[in-house]
């Protein structure tokens, strides 16, 4: 799987702040992009501002400062500023787009503080995994992961998977179908239902994300187009966004 989303924005500021992310056993890759902690070592001084990038994925979320709070989660187009507090500690497991075949009502954005009260054993996890070491974790994760997989509610998507895996052959929505051998109506029914995108978008943000690794120039016509995407999706230029955050 060629697509390798970026981490989210953390202020050069922060020093009390940590984000680390692990990738998932061989058997899973197809699927998980990375498990991943972000946490505060010590009380901050002020509340914390998460700034979240698109990036076309789901995430399963665990609060492990409250238990009773745990989600399936995703964004849209444009990034969002999440205000996390002053102590707070985050795991969670990012899969792949199109990777969650769950309920799409169960799906939630922006911040998540209320207790989860879906279908899913979430704050059973959760307890499961307070006090437990990061790497140890992790081995919890891969056992629930496998057990999703089982019931189908975590599943690779073909036509997604051959998106992510030529994305540098697609440069617009005529291509993307043709490489699925779609029409663009199908492509547009299909994509909606496996991801919540629509074609324009999806590749907007997959387009984004991998010219933040790469070299822009493969992605955008120059250098005025990507300045003018980026800051639309990300609501800073490049230039401002490397400069404010930590290194993708």
């Amino acid at each position: 799987m060629s697509y390798r989303p970026v981490k989210d924005g953390i202020e050069k500021s922060h020093q009390l702040v940590t984000y680390e992310e692990v990738e998932p056993p061989q058997d899973l890759q197809s699927l998980v992009h990375c498990f991943w902690q972000l946490k505060t070592i010590a009380p901050l001084p002020q509340n914390f501002v998460y700034h979240v990038i698109p990036d076309a994925c789901a995430n399963l979320l665990f609060d492990q400062k409250n238990l009773d709070v745990a989600a399936v989660t995703a964004i849209h187009t444009k990034a969002i500023q999440l205000e996390l507090g002053t102590d707070f500690h985050y795991i969670g497991v990012q899969l792949l787009p199109g990777a969650w075949r769950g309920p799409r009502e169960e799906v939630q954005d922006g911040l998540v503080t209320a207790a989860y009260d879906g279908s899913l054993p979430l704050n059973e996890l959760n307890r499961s995994l307070s006090n437990l070491e990061f790497s140890a974790q992790q081995e919890v994760l891969t056992k629930f992961l496998k057990g999703l997989i089982a019931k189908s509610l975590i599943k690779e998507h073909a036509l997604v998977s051959r998106i992510l895996q030529n994305l540098q052959r697609v440069n617009s929505v005529a291509e993307m179908a043709e490489l699925v051998e779609l029409s663009q109506r199908q492509l547009q029914r299909s994509l909606k239902f496996a991801t919540g995108f629509s074609p324009h978008d999806f590749l907007k943000v997959l387009r984004l994300q991998q010219s933040l690794r790469e070299d822009y120039l493969a992605y955008y016509t120059d250098q005025s187009h990507f300045i003018r995407s980026f800051k639309t999706v990300v609501g800073y230029t490049p230039g401002k966004f490397r400069e404010k955050f930590d290194d993708v």
